[in-house]
């Protein structure tokens, strides 16, 4: 006669805690995103109109 032993386990897993690491993980990617959209959108701005007249529009659209 063979006898088999068989171990179980079981694990608790606390839905809250999981869908919070989820939606951290979404808002940091997203944010990710839109900060590499506004750095490339900056760049492109340097690019055609140089970096002098990005500047004084910038003090332009602040200051009015």
């Amino acid at each position: 006669m063979i006898t088999t032993l068989q171990n179980v386990t079981e694990n608790q897993v606390d839905v809250a805690d999981e869908t919070s690491k989820f939606a951290l993980g979404v808002g940091g990617t997203v944010a990710a995103l839109v900060g590499l959209w506004g750095m490339t959108c900056l760049a492109s701005a340097l690019v055609s109109a140089g970096f002098l007249n990005v500047l004084q529009s910038y003090f332009v659209a602040i200051i009015g």
